[in-house]
């Protein structure tokens, strides 16, 4: 017992004399309130029970004995009782029972003390911590009330910030105020205190980054720019050139991104988010091998990482090595049991390798997992199993069992405007695809009736009027989309397609330049080029294709389309045929299942005159696209060339079949013309062998 009391009047004697020099509020000009102003104040009293109160705290923080506590709290008690106008006792006591868990009461003890004094800055910060922690507290609870304590919170801070005038604290309360607003989606009160922060403290950081994120996420990178721009270069942090790397890359531009990351790794080494921030960019600027390289980096720090090689197994996929995505997703799907992309991943690279069987186990596996027997889902849910669907019904297509497809594709109708979108889209496409044109334009009158809102189901069904006859109804119902915004830009893009189609010239390159003009994303600027390119093409106009194509491939060296039909244009004419075999290849490697593409690999392959190769990529065409007319005639002229001119009279004979259920938007009557002369030919010569072989 004597040890303990000597450890209490050391801790008394310590304290006692701290508490004698900052304790305004027991001194004698403490303020009174009425009702208390005619109580005597016993000083020594109150000096006294807040020694004891301390010092059980002091034994609460050490012990975390509930009991201390509630020592503690009578100790305060009884020390604001001999000083009860002492605001300094109430916020003691107030502090003490959030610090207990007894949130209702400190808050009640600290709204005693505002309500007595307004101005009182302990008070108010304690009743501001307490909604931020109660903030924490609903989120991580998912309860609700959160946005009521918001609001609270919102309340405290702006008092906070009125009545702290100690500059060391101003910065961080006007951040904190501000990212509160932005909580509350008060966007310009936000921006407003980040700027004021910025303004009080121009060099700080945290004060710089915190205002470029929110003008991140106003959709400002250049504003984000110009703020992070204005720290010198000498003072900037990892962290600073990290936020500088992320806000380049939502304007992408890619190179300035992968800078600013490379200075944060120079700054920080062992920071895996520059890293990472890093090999994004790298593989978003075409750079594939080094953005490997940076995240094999990753990896190796961290091994467990799955979505790094979720990351990498993308790359692998896009250059076409497609054992090694497989491998990467393998070990990414061994760390997360239950993850549903990463499977869909798998049956993307399966149906790539065209592995169809394999890939369409692997999503009715995800379906199955993901269904439910009420169909009661959620939005993110419904989305999910729209894609499963839609990557199902695709595997179907490529197979030819179109009938499997369409019923997977209809699936997609129940689940969402946009998802039935697609399926509608995906239902028109596979009916044009296997030739059945009136049911594709059933298909999408229905899909125009059930969603009257979309105008890019409109734009379709006036294709396919446009298609089947009826070509100056279609044009006008696409220009009646036209609003003078720039959204025109898919209206000018539809008009140029059918255009095209339709032979009308002029009328095309009018309409792509148009479209041109609104786009201001690179991908979209891409994309128009390349409509541009395959006008050009349609009216031999050479050398203008080239331009638009090789624009492409300077800034997206993996761009199959570009390099499927560059390689075929050069090869058709038998110009440049080892380049032409080069882009095709490279092609062929992004997507080894493309019927399109293994046909201008096996006609740049007749064309060098190695027809075995042509003969076998030309088969391999054929499992892929069996109505393309254009690759039944190729295959014929392999045959003819070697020899064998009854397979290749069957080939062409099929070929002409294709032709005549082609539309006449699609149909091609010159090339029609020289298969039949073909067809003749061979008929007549293999008739004049008959006689022989008798």
């Amino acid at each position: 017992m004597k040890r303990v009391l000597h450890f209490t009047c050391v801790l008394l004697m310590a304290v006692t004399p701290a508490f004698s020099q900052q304790k305004p509020g027991l001194t004698p000009q403490t303020q009174q309130s009425p009702q208390t102003s005619s109580r005597k104040v016993d000083r020594a009293a109150a000096y006294y029970h807040y020694s004891m109160a301390h010092i059980y705290e002091e034994l609460v923080a050490v012990y975390g004995r509930s009991d201390l506590a509630n020592k503690a709290i009578e100790e305060y008690r009884q020390a604001i009782d001999a000083d009860p106008s002492s605001s300094y006792l109430t916020s003691g006591l107030a502090e003490l029972y959030a610090k207990t868990g007894r949130i209702r009461d400190a808050v009640l003890e600290a709204q005693d003390i505002i309500k007595r004094d307004p101005n009182n800055l302990e008070a108010h910060k304690l009743l501001g911590r307490i909604y931020l922690r109660s903030m924490g507290d609903i989120q991580a609870g998912s309860q609700g009330g959160g946005q009521n304590v918001l609001k609270l919170a919102i309340e405290q801070y702006e008092q906070i910030i009125k009545l702290d005038t100690d500059p060391a604290n101003l910065v961080d309360d006007h951040l904190l105020l501000g990212r509160l607003y932005r909580l509350n989606n008060d966007l310009q009160k936000a921006e407003n205190e980040f700027k004021t922060a910025v303004k009080l403290q121009p060099d700080s950081e945290e004060a710089v980054t915190t205002l470029a994120y929110l003008y991140n996420e106003e959709g400002d990178s250049a504003r984000a720019i110009q703020a992070l721009n204005s720290i010198p270069d000498a003072e900037r942090s990892a962290k600073l050139y990290s936020a500088l790397g992320y806000t380049y890359e939502q304007q992408k531009q890619y190179k300035n991104a992968i800078a600013a990351y490379r200075h944060a790794i120079e700054l920080d080494r062992d920071n895996l988010d520059a890293i990472r921030g890093l090999a994004q960019n790298l593989m978003n600027d075409g750079q594939s091998d080094a953005a490997l390289e940076q995240y094999k980096i990753i990896a190796d720090a961290n091994p467990d990482d799955a979505q790094t090689y979720v990351h990498m197994a993308e790359i692998y996929r896009k250059d076409g090595r497609f054992d090694q995505a497989l491998d990467s997703l393998k070990k990414a799907e061994s760390m997360v049991q239950d993850s549903i992309e990463i499977p869909y991943q798998i049956a993307a690279v399966y149906q790539a390798q065209g592995r169809y069987d394999d890939a369409a186990q692997t999503l009715k596996a995800l379906l199955d997992k993901t269904e439910k027997p009420d169909t009661n889902y959620s939005q993110s849910e419904r989305n999910n199993r729209a894609v499963f669907l839609e990557r199902l019904g695709s595997v179907y297509r490529d197979t030819g069992n179109n009938q499997l497809a369409l019923d997977t594709f209809r699936k997609m109708l129940t689940l969402g405007d946009e998802n039935a979108v697609r399926g509608y889209q995906q239902i028109i496409d596979t009916y044009r695809e296997s030739k059945q044109w009136s049911q594709a334009t059933a298909a999408a009158k229905e899909a125009v009736e059930k969603l009257p809102n979309d105008r890019g189901l409109k734009m379709v069904l006036a294709s396919q009027l446009a298609d089947s006859g009826q070509p100056e109804v279609g044009l006008q119902q696409v220009k009646s989309l036209l609003t003078g915004k720039p959204e025109d830009r898919e209206v000018y893009i539809a008009l140029a397609q059918m255009h095209s189609r339709l032979k009308r010239w002029s009328e095309a390159e009018e309409a792509i330049s148009k479209a041109d003009q609104l786009s201001t994303k690179p991908d979209d600027k891409q994309y128009t080029n390349f409509v541009k390119g395959s006008i050009y093409e349609r009216q031999k106009k050479y050398d203008q294709a080239e331009t638009q194509f090789k624009q492409i491939l300077a800034a997206d060296p993996q761009n199959a389309m570009t390099l499927n039909y560059f390689g075929y244009m050069l090869a058709d004419r038998g110009v440049r045929l080892d380049e032409a075999l080069g882009y095709i290849k490279k092609a062929v490697e992004l997507e080894p299942a493309n019927g399109a593409y293994l046909d201008s690999l096996g006609w740049a392959y007749f064309k060098l005159g190695k027809y075995d190769l042509a003969e076998e990529n030309l088969n391999k065409a054929i499992q892929h696209t069996p109505n393309d007319p254009t690759v039944q005639d190729h295959l014929g002229d392999v045959y003819q060339k070697t020899g064998r001119l009854r397979l290749a009279a069957a080939h062409w004979e099929r070929a002409l079949q294709e032709w005549n259920r082609t539309i006449p938007a699609e149909m091609e009557a010159s090339e029609m013309g020289k298969v039949q002369k073909k067809l003749e030919s061979a008929r007549i010569k293999l008739a004049k062998e008959e006689p022989q072989q008798k």
